[in-house]
């Protein structure tokens, strides 16, 4: 659980650091979801650094994810969007009301009892079809990824959360699913592909998603689609189960967890024009009770 949580913390700050060189990298193509964004913000020094936290994060959650139910790790990564929360109060000068520090608590009161209900990983083996069903359900994300970058602003930033998240999920169940790890096995089965796939739809929907979105809403779609989709996958298929007379307990924190995180999506900073793109900061605003 400690390797869940520190890895939300690399997530979270990872996200702040990556939205403010996005940002930084130009308007591009204007089509709300541009390959080449990539190419042009990694050559600001704050996106190498949220890749390094990203990597960090990730290494952590393999851990976590082989030793944990992955309903239990996906509500802790969901306290990546209160740590993206407060990151982003601090460096681009948002201010969070009450509201939004009784959803951070509220994340945080969530992960305490999903932390106490947590059993073991489910030993149960995979059907062989799952594999598959996961590369091609990646491949499907990637193609709406035009359409979606279309979207009006407001809508926008939620969906290629959404998307992003979806594909960083399928990464966590593909981490579930990678069984031998030798040459011949990993190289002609689709677990390592949906897992190379969805690492790489995840990063591009969510770099989309920040460079003219709030930094909070896209993350909070990234939250939803990466916490529901594996933890049903999970019970569904894996196997995962809370201690047994506290399942009550474990739906109770999971939807605390979410519903605060989501909760957070109602507060956003202003998308950045062009002068504050240039500076990589937004400017200073209340919160406006909607995402921007």
């Amino acid at each position: 659980m400690v390797c869940a949580l520190v890895s939300a913390v690399c997530y979270g700050t990872a996200s702040v650091l990556q939205a403010m060189a996005t940002r930084s990298a130009g308007p591009g193509t204007g089509s709300g979801l541009d390959p080449a964004l990539l190419s042009r913000a990694v050559r600001h020094w704050r996106y190498p650094a949220g890749l390094a936290l990203d990597g960090l994060g990730f290494l952590l959650q393999i851990v976590a994810v082989r030793s944990l139910p992955l309903y239990v790790v996906g509500t802790a990564l969901a306290a990546s969007l209160a740590v993206t929360a407060v990151v982003a109060a601090r460096w681009l000068d948002v201010r969070l009301g009450r509201s939004q520090w009784g959803a951070v608590t509220a994340v945080c009161a969530g992960l305490a009892m999903v932390g106490l209900t947590s059993g073991p990983a489910g030993g149960k083996a995979a059907p062989t079809a799952l594999g598959w069903s996961l590369l091609a359900t990646v491949l499907v994300i990637l193609a709406s990824g035009t359409l979606l970058g279309r979207l009006s602003a407001g809508p926008r930033a939620l969906a290629l959360g959404l998307g992003a998240g979806l594909g960083f999920g399928a990464v966590q169940v593909a981490v579930r699913l990678l069984g031998s790890l030798s040459a011949p096995d990993i190289l002609l089965g689709p677990t390592l592909y949906a897992l190379l796939a969805g690492g790489a739809t995840g990063f591009l929907f969510l770099t989309s998603a920040f460079q003219r979105g709030s930094v909070t809403v896209a993350t909070a779609g990234m939250v939803l689609g990466e916490t529901i989709g594996p933890a049903l996958v999970g019970v569904a298929w894996l196997g995962d189960r809370s201690r047994p007379g506290l399942e009550w307990l474990a739906l109770v924190g999971y939807a605390v967890a979410v519903g605060g995180a989501l909760a957070l999506a109602r507060f956003g900073e202003p998308p950045v024009g062009e002068a504050g793109a240039r500076n990589g900061r937004t400017r200073r605003d209340e919160p406006t009770g909607k995402g921007a």
